[in-house]
């Protein structure tokens, strides 16, 4: 009996098999990164845009960094540490992300979550670590007036992070102890920086709750130009001594 021959266009067996596991193979790829990069972001390191001058000119408007979230956790917080965190109410704007159809609103928000597209930083700050739980942190008439510097548990601090031109505290004036679980933020561009001196009035009096810390950024990815590492400025702060008293409790 003659064979009838397999019509090429489909294949040999074989074939069909083989094409069949390259396929698998590379879904099983693409979803192990996928899986990968969720967890790296969600439990190690995270991107964030820069969308503002208040931390210049160690970051400007349109910076991409990347983010510890070892920190607080693992890895204790310094004063010193650029540190981004959740607006703790009223510091920000209301916000409205741009809206990109449903499609591209969608595909933002998943890239988003895995990690692919850098964090939205409607909700977000980013600002300078300067004072602990319990630190007495001052900025008197010759700081305000002559722009001399702030002081930290008595101790006068030599910001070489600030932007050129600025001084410590642009003529604003404050004598505060941070109360216990809170922290006091401050932008490197103290001239342009509505930080905790500026949000007195608002929900914690301008500290910022350690829980709302995301992390710490260590490093400029993006743009090329200004790829840089951000290592904590250990030397400002050397001489600064612990807190003498306890932290007062916050009030709500």
């Amino acid at each position: 009996m003659a064979r009838h021959a397999r019509p090429k266009d489909l294949g040999e067996p074989g074939e069909q098999v083989g094409g069949l596991a390259v396929l698998k193979e590379i879904a099983i790829i693409v979803i192990s990164a996928l899986v990968l990069s969720f967890l790296i972001k969600t439990f190690l390191v995270q991107s964030f845009y820069i969308p503002s001058a208040s931390m210049e000119d160690t970051l400007t408007v349109g910076d991409r960094v990347m983010v510890s979230r070892l920190a607080p956790g693992p890895v204790d917080l310094r004063r010193g540490d650029i540190v981004v965190f959740i607006d703790p109410g009223g510091w920000l704007p209301v916000y409205t992300a741009p809206d990109r159809g449903p499609v591209g609103n969608a595909a933002t928000a998943a890239m988003t979550a895995i990690g692919l597209l850098p964090e939205d930083t409607g909700e977000h700050l980013i600002k300078r670590l300067i004072g602990l739980p319990g630190d007495h942190i001052m900025c008197d008439d010759a700081c305000a007036d002559d722009g001399g510097p702030v002081t930290v548990n008595g101790t006068a601090i030599d910001e070489t992070y600030l932007k050129p031109g600025n001084t410590p505290s642009g003529a604003k004036k404050f004598d505060v102890v941070v109360p216990d679980r809170m922290l006091f933020v401050m932008g490197d561009h103290r001239q342009n920086s509505a930080d905790s001196r500026f949000n007195t009035s608002r929900p914690g009096g301008g500290f910022v709750p350690v829980h709302n810390i995301v992390g710490t950024a260590f490093a400029t990815v993006w743009p090329f130009e200004r790829m840089t590492w951000h290592s904590n400025p250990s030397g400002v702060f050397a001489g600064v001594p612990e807190p003498t008293a306890p932290a007062p409790q916050p009030t709500t």
